[in-house]
């Protein structure tokens, strides 16, 4: 990285923040790069194994903690935060307490509907903020000459949410996701690192107080304490980073969720301030904006890949895809509806063709039967 840049600091971080704007970015900080006293909490983390098979966050270990070392030269971090509630869902339209999280609920209520995480019903967040990112540091460079950077989102060993906090975008909510007042926690979170010195940005007072909403909302209980997540438990991890068969015992508390999980974020009443993105990429796409799980499972791999090009939806790949929908229609099984004998025809006539992993998860959907007030409830709704 180059050194020796003698820039006005406060001036260039409103530049900044002007700049960001304009490029669809909500908030602008600074911190610091001696992020030390993470260091025992995330060891505690990775030795408790709840990194589960995510072996790149132990493989780089402290690294994370340690931006100079993962980009020598580096003096300070400039974080960012892009909004991307979509710009209109149903629901309504307007910035916060406009029903969306109402809205999300419904759906997770209905078992033949198919539920994506909301962050990933657009375009592919890693590719938007990355291109943004880089257009704000080449901004920069205009305004104070070439100087050494790399911008991150999500994509290297980063404490994306400790950098976050100590910069003052949010506070670390007891979901461990970065909480803002004036933005709850439904924004993603970039980052620069520059070899410029720039005047931190101070950080701001917690406000979770004793609510526990988010640890009582999690299905499969993985917020096993404020601040402290079990990936191997999260509908999340199981659902995206996880790739081999998903534990039995966790399947019935997926319910509808085929990618992702939001549970935590409807539940927390700071949401009722989420905004609505500025930028047209994460407008929701006509596949996953109302999808059922049997129209989802009738895709086959072309179809897939076509409907999830410039997805984060795509990166899971087709097998996991149809996993999770098998344990999605399992559950619409168990819970009984109408269309139960539909669900086990398609169930059974895509078995012989799957994957032993998905093979798996079939078996265990087609095993699947309603409780008594289930089936009673199913058989009340089919005859009216």
């Amino acid at each position: 990285m180059g050194q020796g840049h003698g820039v006005d600091g406060p001036a260039l971080l409103a530049q900044l923040r002007t700049w960001a704007r304009a490029l669809g970015f909500s908030q602008i900080g600074v911190a610091g790069i001696d992020l030390a006293d993470a260091e025992p909490g995330l060891q505690a983390w990775l030795a408790a194994g709840f990194h589960g098979e995510m072996a790149y966050m132990a493989r780089h270990g402290l690294t994370r903690a340690r931006p100079a070392a993962l980009v020598p030269g580096t003096v300070s971090v400039i974080t960012a935060r892009m909004d991307y509630l979509p710009r209109a869902r149903d629901g309504g339209t307007g910035d916060g307490g406009d029903g969306w999280q109402a809205v999300e609920w419904q759906r997770l209520q209905r078992p033949l509907d198919a539920t994506v995480s909301l962050y990933a019903r657009g375009r592919d967040y890693h590719k938007v903020l990355r291109t943004r990112l880089q257009r704000l540091a080449q901004r920069l460079a205009e305004a104070v000459g070439p100087f050494g950077h790399r911008v991150f989102t999500d994509s290297a060993p980063v404490l994306e949410v400790e950098l976050a906090v100590r910069s003052g975008l949010g506070w670390r909510g007891k979901h461990t996701l970065a909480l803002a007042r004036d933005a709850g926690s439904m924004f993603f979170l970039g980052e620069i690192y520059v070899d410029l010195a720039l005047p931190a940005t101070p950080a701001v007072e917690a406000h979770c107080g004793t609510c526990t909403a988010c640890l009582d909302a999690c299905p499969t209980r993985a917020i096993v304490a404020p601040y402290r997540l079990d990936a191997r438990r999260c509908i999340s991890y199981l659902t995206i980073e996880y790739a081999g068969p998903i534990p039995p015992e966790l399947r019935p508390q997926i319910g509808n969720r085929i990618y992702g999980c939001d549970d935590c974020q409807l539940a927390c009443p700071w949401n009722k301030y989420a905004r609505r993105s500025a930028l047209a990429d994460f407008d929701v796409r006509d596949d996953v904006a109302a999808p059922t799980l049997l129209t989802l499972w009738g895709w086959d791999e072309a179809r897939f890949l076509h409907a999830t090009e410039g997805s984060a939806i795509r990166r899971i790949g087709f097998e996991r895809w149809q996993r999770n929908v098998a344990v999605a229609l399992g559950n619409a099984l168990r819970a009984g509806t109408p269309a139960d004998d539909a669900v086990r025809a398609a169930l059974a006539a895509r078995r012989d063709g799957a994957t032993p992993l998905v093979r798996e998860h079939v078996d265990w959907a087609l095993a699947q039967r309603p409780a008594a007030g289930a089936a009673t409830a199913a058989a009340s709704s089919a005859a009216r």
